[in-house]
Protein backbone atom coordinates (compact mmCIF):
# COMPACT_ATOMS: atom_id res chain seq x y z
CA UNK A 1 0.00 0.00 0.00
CA UNK A 2 3.00 2.30 0.30
CA UNK A 3 2.14 3.54 3.79
CA UNK A 4 5.19 4.56 5.87
CA UNK A 5 7.64 2.74 3.64
CA UNK A 6 10.51 3.92 5.84
CA UNK A 7 9.15 1.63 8.58
CA UNK A 8 8.83 -1.49 6.40
CA UNK A 9 11.15 -4.44 7.15
CA UNK A 10 14.52 -4.19 5.38
CA UNK A 11 16.85 -6.98 4.23
CA UNK A 12 20.30 -7.06 5.78
CA UNK A 13 23.46 -8.57 4.20
CA UNK A 14 22.54 -12.11 5.32
CA UNK A 15 19.10 -11.71 3.69
CA UNK A 16 17.28 -11.65 7.03
CA UNK A 17 14.55 -9.06 7.57
CA UNK A 18 15.03 -6.47 10.28
CA UNK A 19 13.09 -3.40 11.38
CA UNK A 20 14.59 0.06 11.41
CA UNK A 21 14.21 2.18 14.53
CA UNK A 22 11.31 4.62 14.53
CA UNK A 23 12.00 8.36 14.52
CA UNK A 24 11.02 8.67 18.20
CA UNK A 25 13.34 5.90 19.37
CA UNK A 26 16.25 7.17 21.42
CA UNK A 27 19.66 5.54 21.35
CA UNK A 28 21.29 4.47 24.60
CA UNK A 29 23.59 7.50 24.43
CA UNK A 30 20.59 9.84 24.05
CA UNK A 31 18.81 8.18 26.98
CA UNK A 32 21.91 8.59 29.15
CA UNK A 33 22.16 12.26 28.12
CA UNK A 34 18.48 12.83 28.95
CA UNK A 35 18.85 11.21 32.38
CA UNK A 36 22.08 13.11 33.03
CA UNK A 37 20.40 16.46 32.22
CA UNK A 38 17.40 15.65 34.43
CA UNK A 39 19.61 14.45 37.29
CA UNK A 40 21.81 17.58 37.26
CA UNK A 41 18.93 20.04 36.91
CA UNK A 42 18.65 22.41 39.87
CA UNK A 43 15.22 23.58 41.00
CA UNK A 44 14.07 25.59 44.05
CA UNK A 45 13.29 23.83 47.31
CA UNK A 46 9.78 22.37 47.63
CA UNK A 47 9.37 22.65 43.84
CA UNK A 48 9.37 18.88 43.47
CA UNK A 49 10.27 15.93 45.64
CA UNK A 50 13.91 15.82 44.55
CA UNK A 51 13.40 14.19 41.15
CA UNK A 52 17.13 13.52 40.89
CA UNK A 53 16.77 10.70 43.43
CA UNK A 54 14.35 8.92 41.07
CA UNK A 55 16.66 9.07 38.05
CA UNK A 56 19.37 6.54 37.32
CA UNK A 57 22.00 7.23 34.70
CA UNK A 58 23.26 3.65 34.32
CA UNK A 59 21.01 2.00 33.20
CA UNK A 60 19.06 5.10 32.09
CA UNK A 61 15.79 4.90 34.00
CA UNK A 62 13.21 7.18 35.64
CA UNK A 63 11.05 5.52 38.29
CA UNK A 64 9.34 6.13 41.61
CA UNK A 65 7.84 9.54 40.86
CA UNK A 66 4.64 10.80 42.46
CA UNK A 67 1.91 12.38 40.35
CA UNK A 68 3.04 15.95 41.15
CA UNK A 69 6.60 15.07 40.16
CA UNK A 70 5.33 13.68 36.85
CA UNK A 71 3.47 16.93 36.20
CA UNK A 72 6.57 19.00 36.95
CA UNK A 73 8.63 16.71 34.74
CA UNK A 74 6.25 16.98 31.79
CA UNK A 75 5.40 20.67 32.10
CA UNK A 76 8.74 22.16 33.12
CA UNK A 77 11.72 19.82 32.79
CA UNK A 78 11.10 17.76 29.62
CA UNK A 79 10.88 20.80 27.34
CA UNK A 80 14.36 21.78 28.51
CA UNK A 81 15.83 18.29 28.42
CA UNK A 82 14.46 17.28 25.00
CA UNK A 83 15.69 20.35 23.12
CA UNK A 84 18.51 18.67 21.20
CA UNK A 85 17.74 14.96 21.51
CA UNK A 86 14.94 14.04 19.12
CA UNK A 87 14.25 14.89 15.47
CA UNK A 88 12.49 18.22 14.99
CA UNK A 89 9.07 16.80 14.07
CA UNK A 90 8.96 14.62 17.20
CA UNK A 91 10.41 17.28 19.47
CA UNK A 92 8.07 20.04 18.30
CA UNK A 93 4.96 17.86 18.71
CA UNK A 94 5.97 16.83 22.23
CA UNK A 95 6.82 20.42 23.17
CA UNK A 96 3.40 21.60 21.94
CA UNK A 97 1.76 18.97 24.12
CA UNK A 98 3.88 20.00 27.14
CA UNK A 99 2.95 23.65 26.55
CA UNK A 100 -0.73 22.68 26.35
CA UNK A 101 -0.56 20.99 29.75
CA UNK A 102 1.42 23.85 31.27
CA UNK A 103 -1.08 26.46 30.06
CA UNK A 104 -4.01 24.43 31.38
CA UNK A 105 -2.39 24.11 34.80
CA UNK A 106 -1.57 27.80 35.20
CA UNK A 107 -2.97 29.48 38.31
CA UNK A 108 -5.24 31.89 36.47
CA UNK A 109 -5.93 30.62 32.94
CA UNK A 110 -7.06 33.27 30.48
CA UNK A 111 -10.37 32.40 28.75
CA UNK A 112 -8.97 33.38 25.33
CA UNK A 113 -5.96 31.10 25.90
CA UNK A 114 -8.23 28.18 26.76
CA UNK A 115 -10.33 28.77 23.64
CA UNK A 116 -7.12 28.75 21.58
CA UNK A 117 -5.96 25.55 23.30
CA UNK A 118 -9.23 23.81 22.44
CA UNK A 119 -8.50 24.39 18.77
CA UNK A 120 -4.79 23.53 18.93
CA UNK A 121 -4.99 20.24 20.85
CA UNK A 122 -6.72 18.43 18.00
CA UNK A 123 -3.93 19.44 15.62
CA UNK A 124 -1.27 18.48 18.16
CA UNK A 125 -2.78 15.03 18.65
CA UNK A 126 -2.96 14.57 14.87
CA UNK A 127 0.76 15.37 14.68
CA UNK A 128 1.43 12.84 17.44
CA UNK A 129 -0.66 10.22 15.58
CA UNK A 130 1.59 10.65 12.56
CA UNK A 131 4.64 9.83 14.69
CA UNK A 132 3.66 7.30 17.36
CA UNK A 133 2.03 3.88 16.82
CA UNK A 134 -1.70 3.41 17.49
CA UNK A 135 -0.95 1.51 20.72
CA UNK A 136 0.30 4.80 22.24
CA UNK A 137 -3.16 6.36 22.02
CA UNK A 138 -5.23 5.06 24.88
CA UNK A 139 -8.08 6.68 26.80
CA UNK A 140 -5.75 8.97 28.77
CA UNK A 141 -4.33 10.58 25.63
CA UNK A 142 -7.84 11.04 24.27
CA UNK A 143 -8.97 12.70 27.52
CA UNK A 144 -6.47 15.50 26.92
CA UNK A 145 -8.90 16.84 24.29
CA UNK A 146 -11.52 17.36 26.98
CA UNK A 147 -9.21 19.03 29.53
CA UNK A 148 -9.50 22.46 27.88
CA UNK A 149 -13.29 22.30 27.97
CA UNK A 150 -13.17 21.24 31.61
CA UNK A 151 -10.85 24.15 32.40
CA UNK A 152 -13.22 26.54 30.63
CA UNK A 153 -16.16 25.31 32.70
CA UNK A 154 -14.44 24.86 36.06
CA UNK A 155 -11.67 27.50 35.83
CA UNK A 156 -8.34 26.85 37.57
CA UNK A 157 -7.36 23.19 37.57
CA UNK A 158 -5.46 23.19 40.87
CA UNK A 159 -8.70 23.41 42.86
CA UNK A 160 -9.77 20.04 41.47
CA UNK A 161 -6.43 18.26 41.93
CA UNK A 162 -5.78 15.63 44.56
CA UNK A 163 -2.20 16.76 45.35
CA UNK A 164 -3.05 18.25 48.78
CA UNK A 165 -4.79 15.01 49.79
CA UNK A 166 -1.93 12.94 48.37
CA UNK A 167 0.65 14.96 50.30
CA UNK A 168 -1.38 14.73 53.52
Amino acid sequence: MGVRESLHPQQNSSNKPYLLAACFTMSKKEKVNLCRVLKKMKVPDRYDANVSRCIQIMPPKVSGLKSHDNHVLIQQLFPLALRKLLPKIVRSSLLWFCRYLKTLCSKIPEPRDIAKLEKEIAETLCQLERIFPPSFFDVMVHLSIHLATEAKLGRAVQYRWIYPIERY
